[in-house]
């Protein structure tokens, strides 16, 4: 499952002894999806944002100091824990036991798919091999393959990209947000005028994020047959299994919004001049 990606997903909660159990499970979710590795993916991915950034919008005057700024907005170290913190509030909010469901991910299927998901996820970090996902994806929608109606359906269980386009949203409100905060926008852009301007953006963010999600995917399950990528999906079906994907993404809203604010910070920062 994606972490918006992710998107996947997964807390819990139980109503005894509330606390105990909530720890435990919470780190039953990161321990099963092994979410460290996916924070490490997260954090060299954001580098390389952070490369693109200075490229494209920086005009290249980011230097040494700019490099060191993202990586220590990035840094995992400082994200995974936070995000933790963030896991077990959505979890003890939810009320939800997981426990079914946590076990479903550790049969030997569920092991198999989030191990190829985060294989790929690090192999896309490659240009080289993204843009390769992506013209398979291509060939696949050119050719109405069946197989790119199971991926489909896959996406769509997890609501994968209606997830990552509100994720995508509000990340570019925080950066506008940490721009003005660097005083590299005016008073005169209001918090409307940001809202504006973001919602601008939706179709183009829906667009990129449904290709992507679904050249990932179809990479990442690759090795799957069809029938096991059937019953991979039927894994993340059912209220619990949605609730999930509701507390992960709630989550990890919660650390990338203050990612996107302190690298719009920095970035607002170079702009106008200040030393980072």
């Amino acid at each position: 499952m994606r972490l918006s990606f992710l998107a996947p997903a997964l807390a819990a909660v139980s109503v005894a002894f509330a606390a105990p159990v909530v720890a435990s499970q919470t780190d039953e979710i990161m321990s099963v999806l092994r979410l460290p590795e996916v924070f490490s993916v997260l954090s060299a991915e954001g580098e390389s944002y952070g490369e693109e950034l200075d490229a494209n919008m920086l005009d290249g005057a980011g230097g040494a100091a700019w490099t060191e700024a993202v990586r220590q907005i990035y840094q995992p170290d400082r994200l995974l824990p936070q995000f933790e913190t963030a896991l077990r509030k959505a979890v003890d909010a939810s009320g939800t036991d997981f426990t079914p469901v946590l076990d479903r991910f550790r049969s030997d299927l569920g092991v198999q798919a989030t191990s190829l998901e985060i294989s790929a996820r690090r192999a896309m970090l490659d240009p080289d091999v993204e843009d390769a996902s992506r013209l398979t994806l291509e060939d696949l929608r050119a050719e109405e393959a069946p197989r790119l109606a199971l991926i489909e359906e896959f996406v769509s269980v997890n609501n994968l990209v209606e997830d990552n386009v509100t994720s995508g949203l509000n990340a570019n409100l925080a950066f506008y947000q940490g721009l003005r905060d660097a005083g590299a926008i005016g008073p005169e852009m209001g918090e409307g005028d940001m809202l504006a301007e973001v919602w601008s953006q939706e179709d183009a963010i829906r667009a990129e994020t449904d290709t992507w999600v679904n050249a990932y995917l179809a990479m990442a399950y690759a090795p799957l047959s069809d029938d096991e990528l059937r019953r991979y999906t039927d894994i993340t079906r059912g209220a619990e299994a949605q609730a999930l994907n509701r507390v992960i993404t709630e989550a990890y809203n919660a650390v990338f919004m203050d990612v996107s604010r302190q690298l719009g910070r920095a970035a607002g920062a170079v702009l106008a001049g200040q030393d980072l």
